[in-house]
């Protein structure tokens, strides 16, 4: 199967900030400032200058540990998470989340969206590391929390869909990952990075249509899958923001394997100038 973009690639699920009130003791509480230090991670990552943004994640996790700040932590904590999971690094992904599964638990979280978004952190790593059927019940619950909490077309939904989906092809569940795709581009359609989005939700369809067909007869629908990502991605092609770039670096392979080389080559060198630029 091909190297898709997945959701997972290009936007961590993030623990909302100020969420949870605050009681008399956690006024005392050295907070970190957890807006700046998601601003700077991001543009440690728009340059691809992964160092940094570990560097930068680290310092944090020990400002936040020290203050006692259990909140700022467990942010930290699932961004690290993906970031280690991006780097491939295995081991260092599955203690962050270790740390953020056990602090869920003691904080006593299970059933708001911060645990969701925790949960869908760690089901992606499990997922990415091949543990698809460790990764679907937490991908289970957090569905169960999103969809009674936020409203149905939030964007949040739309990645848990998208990445849910792709645990369910791994398990060979195609009717089901198939109406999670759906539902996912329904959202992406009205979002603000909708193009980009939906271009990722129609090459992880093309995956799955290769997945539950095969390349042969999967051949005609996964041509039509991929005219359609790739008219998402052109709509969005003057843009110069790393978001955007690291999008069409993830989607160049899945042009190659598919034999679109002439696009993939497109993409990998728009990339390359859009970092070069940042």
């Amino acid at each position: 199967m091909a190297d898709k973009l997945n959701s997972e690639d290009y936007e961590e699920p993030r623990c909302p900030t100020g969420g949870v009130a605050a009681s008399d003791s956690d006024r005392r509480i050295a907070r970190i400032p957890v807006d700046r230090v998601i601003r700077k991670l991001d543009e440690h990552l728009s340059r691809n200058d992964f160092d940094a943004a570990e560097r930068h994640l680290l310092y944090w996790r020990e400002e936040a540990v020290e203050g006692g700040d259990t909140h700022g932590t467990l942010t930290v904590d699932n961004e690290l998470i993906g970031l280690y999971r991006r780097l491939g690094r295995k081991n260092d992904s599955y203690d962050a989340v270790d740390r953020v599964l056990d602090a869920v638990e003691r904080m006593n979280m299970d059933g708001r969206p911060t645990a969701a978004t925790s949960y869908i952190n760690a089901a992606t790593a499990y997922k990415a590391f091949g543990e698809a059927d460790r990764a679907l019940p937490y991908y289970r619950r957090a569905k169960e929390i999103y969809e009674s909490a936020l409203a149905p077309d939030d964007p949040r939904m739309a990645a848990l869909y998208n990445n849910m989906a792709l645990c369910l092809v791994d398990l060979s569940m195609f009717d089901e990952a198939g109406d999670l795709y759906r539902r996912a581009l329904k959202i992406t359609a009205g979002t603000p990075d909708g193009n980009i989005e939906s271009a990722i939700t129609y090459m992880n369809m093309a995956g799955a249509a290769e997945a539950e067909f095969g390349l042969e007869d999967g051949d005609e629908l996964i041509s039509d899958l991929l005219a359609k990502a790739e008219t998402c991605l052109e709509a969005d092609s003057s843009r110069t923001d790393g978001y955007y770039a690291y999008a069409c670096e993830k989607s160049a392979p899945t042009y190659r394997y598919y034999g679109r080389f002439a696009y993939a080559d497109e993409l990998s060198e728009r990339a390359k100038k859009i970092y070069a630029g940042n």
